[in-house]
Formats: C-alpha cells, sequence, structure tokens
C-alpha cells in the first residue's frame, strides 16, 4: 500500500474498497487518484481532488490521457533544443552564481557553474541549449522543454506566467530543479506544475541517503537501491500529491519534516499537467554537484537529471510507473 500511496495511485484490494485511501494528507476515494474518470475517461477535478488536497482546476496526475500531442514535443528528426531559465527574483543560490546579462545566450562567468553544467551535458546528448533570465527573451515555442533552474521568487511576469501556460497546455516540457520549488508563491498553477508542492523551508546543507522508490522510470532504472548525497533537503508544504514518485531521502539522514510529509519524504517525481510534462527534482543545492569537485552520488544526479530532462521533451518514455 505504501509504494501505492507514494505513487499517487489509489489502486486498492477489494477489502479496502469503500473505505477511502489517504493520499498526501487527505481521504480520496478508491480508484480516482490515477486521472481515470468513469468509463475511462479522464477523471475531472471534482472526481480526484476531496478534502485538503487542492483543486488547481487542469488535468493532472500520473495518466497520460493529461497529455495533449499540440506540438510542443519532440518528433523523430527535429532538432532537440531546450531552454535554461534561471532568473531569480530573491536569493541566489551560489550554483547559480552572478546575475547573467540582458539577452539571449549572454557570456557565462565563471560562476555559473549549474548553467554552464547543464548546457554541457545537454549539448553531449545532441541537444542544442539556450539560457536566459531576460524576461523579454522567455518565448517558448522552439523549444521541447524548459529547465527552471533554482528560478525563485517572482520569476516571471504576468506575460511570462501566460506564456508558460499556454506551453505546457501544448504539450510542452517542464523540469524543475531545486529552489524552482521557490518560486512564484502566489501562482497556484505554477505549484500545481510543481506537483502540488512548495518550497517550505530546509536544515543545514548536509549528507543523506537517497532511496529509489522507482526504477522503471528512465531516470532511475539505472540506480541502486540506496546511495549518498549531499542536499539541502527540502521540506515542502504543501506536500506533493497525485505524482508518480521516483526518490526519496531516508528521513534519518534528513532534517526532521513539518506536519505533513509523515514517514516520506520525496525528493524527486513526475506527472502530466494541463497537456503537458513535468519532471521535477528538489535535488542540486551542493554546486560540487555541478562540477568536477568530488561529490559523492553526483554521476546518478546528473544521469537522473539528463534522463529526467529527455522524458520531459519527448525523446524518451515518460513518467513510468
Amino acid at each position: 500500500m505504501k509504494s501505492l500511496i507514494r505513487s499517487g495511485v489509489a489502486l486498492v484490494a477489494a477489502a479496502a474498497l469503500g473505505a477511502g485511501l489517504v493520499v498526501g494528507g487527505a481521504a480520496m476515494n478508491p480508484g480516482k487518484g490515477n486521472g481515470n474518470g468513469l468509463g475511462g475517461q479522464p477523471a475531472t477535478a471534482s472526481q480526484i481532488y476531496l478534502d485538503e488536497i487542492k483543486d488547481y482546476g487542469v488535468c493532472r496526475g500520473t495518466d497520460p490521457t493529461c497529455y495533449n500531442e499540440w506540438g510542443n514535443g519532440w518528433t523523430e528528426g527535429e532538432q532537440k533544443r531546450i531552454l535554461i531559465w534561471s532568473r531569480t527574483a530573491g536569493p541566489r543560490h551560489a550554483h547559480l552564481g552572478t546575475a547573467l546579462g540582458p539577452g539571449l545566450n549572454p557570456p557565462l562567468n565563471a560562476n555559473n557553474v549549474a548553467q554552464a553544467a547543464l548546457k554541457a551535458w545537454a549539448e553531449e546528448r545532441g541537444i542544442a541549449v539556450d539560457y536566459t533570465e531576460d524576461l523579454a527573451q522567455f518565448r517558448l515555442n522552439n523549444y521541447q522543454a524548459v529547465v527552471f533552474l533554482s528560478s525563485n521568487r517572482d520569476t516571471l511576469d504576468d506575460s511570462a506566467q501566460t506564456t508558460l501556460m499556454q506551453y505546457i497546455r501544448g504539450g510542452g516540457g517542464f523540469v524543475g530543479i531545486h529552489n524552482a520549488f521557490g518560486a512564484e508563491y502566489h501562482w497556484p498553477y505554477y505549484e500545481g506544475l510543481l506537483g502540488g508542492a512548495n518550497f517550505y523551508n530546509h536544515g543545514p546543507n548536509r549528507d543523506g541517503t537517497v532511496e529509489t522508490i522507482n526504477n522503471k522510470d528512465v531516470s532511475t532504472s539505472f540506480m541502486p537501491s540506496t546511495w549518498a548525497f549531499k542536499d539541502e533537503w527540502y521540506n515542502l508544504v504543501p506536500y506533493p500529491s497525485f505524482v508518480n514518485v521516483l526518490l526519496e531521502v531516508d528521513k534519518a539522514t534528513s532534517e526532521a519534516t513539518p506536519a505533513g510529509h509523515g514517514e516520506s519524504h520525496p525528493v524527486s517525481w513526475c506527472q502530466y499537467y494541463d497537456g503537458g510534462r513535468a519532471w521535477l527534482t528538489t535535488l542540486g543545492h551542493d554546486a560540487a554537484a555541478w562540477t568536477s569537485a568530488p561529490l559523492a552520488g553526483d554521476e546518478f544526479f546528473k544521469q537522473h537529471v539528463m534522463e529526467g530532462l529527455e522524458s520531459a521533451m519527448g525523446i524518451k518514455p515518460f513518467c513510468a510507473a
């Protein structure tokens, strides 16, 4: 039962039918959490969200019927291309370095290690990369995925919010990394895109044990059952719901969590959302994860991010449960 709750899929034994199921701290009807409504049709929001789980008014969950093939995903023979968005409107993580200059693809500074690393990792796989922190350059129609790389607080203006929403509805891919969870606190649509989750707090950067919860997804299939990593282990409120949880951190090696997490502390997950694909991880705080500096588990982190990115783009199977 615990693995079903982690993935947000409410398939229960016959003995549990009619009794209700607790998912993410809220009771829901059995069989309604996997995006399926009556007669095999996509579930409506009223069928999925009950009690304290927020209704974001869109199709979301792990069911691929929530995805729209409207031209923003990758097709065979097409140039693979992503946009890295790292604009911060609040505290800036050290792995981002100094703020980028205006325009598209401005010169990277030596301390822009996360942007440089992600660009290099993508190019190794034949993916063309643009990057910017300029709101005037937030245009998404030429990309199969947009990566929010620790872009925090009010990182988007009204126009950019509309751009992102239309892009997702057109079948686009979204990747949120680390402090992307500290962004757009006052925009419920974005909170839903993150899996119904938001950053609450964290303890000090510290060693932890990552647990592989789902080894069927392309972003986790190569991982051992547990592996060491160092990070700011984020506590999340709201807690993610109706998502396919990929990785957790062992609670014993992370800070105590606020009410809502229980025994599970997810750090990576994926979902279909409002026509698009969203792959998400709170990992990536330590600058060493983005550089050649030694860090336990950094090889797993790199492959995790890149396989997740390619799945969100539509290059590889997405969000396998």
